[in-house]
């Protein structure tokens, strides 16, 4: 049996500052997990990164004909589903014997929708995909019945069966480390033009799931509001694997890293004591910052942390159901600055329902007045399988037509709720704050030359992109984003 794995492009709707985005900035490492426990079992196994190789959807059908499976898997988010779609017809069109398999956020929470709309898909895999794919084929391969095979939707005799979810992996030590191998693509952690990691880069989970319920994330319903740590000692165990294969730069793609302090602070003792050479970025929580843990971190290794901050307005959090304040994401910037953290990173996320164009423009100068190296503004979105979703179609603000359209890629709730400031509106306040932020403070310039002088790893990405200062401009002028699945289950599938 011969699986081959793809993880897509982006959409050709997406405009070219988004596709920026979403192009080969990180190895696709839930397929990298899927692919190595079937290879594990005596499947052979291929994967192609179509967006980091660049292939056009003609190319990446030629390169599946080259493999020849008997299976086609492809992780597809809102950004990528369709391209998914276009590849899957164009290789039915070379093979009509070949089993075309969805798996991924997207199509975990629209298997009916992608099984209706494109009869080129056989079978959805829904939720954790390890247990299931390696189960789905078995069966395949022993033709055995489908509707044994538990978190799965497929197509039979023009019907469509869904089977009961299955449960989630408890023990995630039991997975084997994703062989990076089966990927040729050098990658940099781009983002907007900007290479984010110059040395060998990589990424790297250490926990799955989040135990909070943030309306504008999907992670609750992937992972049933539970997180599932791995121990310290098999993550250190990857950590030094990948060191001595080369790799000095990682990304730790944990949706909840740094919450259980206790357990960040001794792995980051231990990469510390065992003295391995390695660099590395995360997201954390600010409610989850404590200065023994930011300062542990830093000597670690830690070069770049993301925090969650989304709005200054505790009326907005609570809306949000962030369950942080305000004041913890003034301390946890303050206390990361303390522990010599080299850049911290705030994201943000504008256009709640009832937010007013004050309370926005509150929230965009906080990121001043809080002294970030970097602001993330992004306009809140909806996609299926977030909590508002479901509350807006409730509510009425998402009917059936609008539905219909906007299930594959998402929709701004400026969009279709009443209650909101305008898109564009929001567009342009955005754009005008990032120029405040970056090109109208004079000592803000000078901060950060005196932060880059004290600091080798951001003289190393100084020298990384000297080459692409004017792309990097050019998209930072129009960084603006949906809030939505991409961010939001990297732990599962990035």
């Amino acid at each position: 049996m011969k699986f081959a794995f793809i993880s897509p492009g982006a959409n050709q709707e997406l405009s070219l500052t988004e596709k920026s985005k979403v192009v080969g900035s990180w190895p696709p490492l839930g397929i990298l997990y899927i692919a190595t426990l079937l290879k594990d079992e005596g499947v052979e196994v291929s994967v192609l990164d179509q967006a980091a190789e660049g292939y056009s959807i003609v190319q990446t059908a030629k390169w599946v004909e080259r493999q020849d499976p008997d299976i086609l898997g492809f992780s597809a988010l809102a950004s990528s589903g369709k391209t998914a779609a276009r590849i899957a017809q164009k290789v039915r069109e070379i093979n009509p014997d070949i089993t075309t398999v969805f798996g991924n956020y997207y199509s975990t929470f629209n298997d009916q929708r992608i099984l209706t709309t494109y009869p080129q898909t056989d079978i959805i895999v829904r939720g954790e995909g390890e247990e299931t794919t390696k189960e789905l084929v078995k069966s395949l391969e022993k033709n055995h019945s489908l509707k044994k095979v538990k978190g799965i939707t497929f197509r039979e005799k023009n019907k469509i069966i869904t089977t009961p979810d299955r449960p989630l992996i408890k023990d995630i030590d039991t997975l084997p480390i994703p062989d990076r191998a089966l990927l040729k693509t050098e990658y940099h952690s781009t983002l907007i033009g900007a290479i984010g990691a110059p040395k060998k880069f990589t990424t790297l989970l250490s926990s799955r799931g989040c135990p909070y319920r943030c309306k504008f994330c999907g992670c609750q319903k992937i992972a049933h509001g539970t997180w599932r740590p791995r121990s310290v000692e098999k993550t250190f165990e990857e950590l030094q694997m990948l060191a001595s294969e080369g790799y000095r730069q990682f990304l730790f793609v944990d949706d909840s890293l740094t919450i259980n302090q206790k357990r960040i602070i001794k792995l980051c003792r231990k990469i510390s004591k065992e003295r391995l050479d390695v660099e590395w970025i995360c997201e954390g929580r600010v409610n989850h910052s404590s200065y023994e843990l930011m300062r542990s971190m830093v000597k670690a290794g830690c070069k770049i942390i993301y925090f969650g901050i989304e709005s200054s307005c505790q009326r907005i959090l609570d809306y949000y159901q962030k369950q942080i304040t305000p004041q913890q994401s003034r301390t946890a910037v303050k206390t990361a600055r303390k522990a010599g953290m080299d850049i911290i990173v705030g994201s943000f996320i504008i256009g709640a329902p009832g937010e007013t164009r004050q309370e926005i423009e509150k929230t965009l100068k906080f990121a001043q007045e809080i002294h970030l190296d970097v602001p993330q503004y992004n306009i809140l979105g909806v996609f299926p399988g977030m909590p508002l979703w479901d509350e807006f179609r409730e509510k009425g603000y998402l009917t059936e037509e609008q539905e219909e359209q906007h299930w594959e890629m998402g929709v701004a709730v400026a969009n279709i709720h009443p209650d909101t400031v305008s898109y564009e509106e929001i567009k342009e306040l955005i754009r005008h704050y990032y120029r405040q932020f970056f090109v109208r403070r004079p000592n803000f310039f000078l901060e950060q030359i005196a932060r880059t002088l004290k600091s080798p790893f951001r003289f190393e990405i100084i020298k990384a992109n000297l080459t692409r200062v004017s792309d990097i401009i050019k998209g930072w002028k129009d960084f603006v984003a949906f809030e939505g699945e991409e961010q939001t289950t990297r732990s599962l599938a990035d």
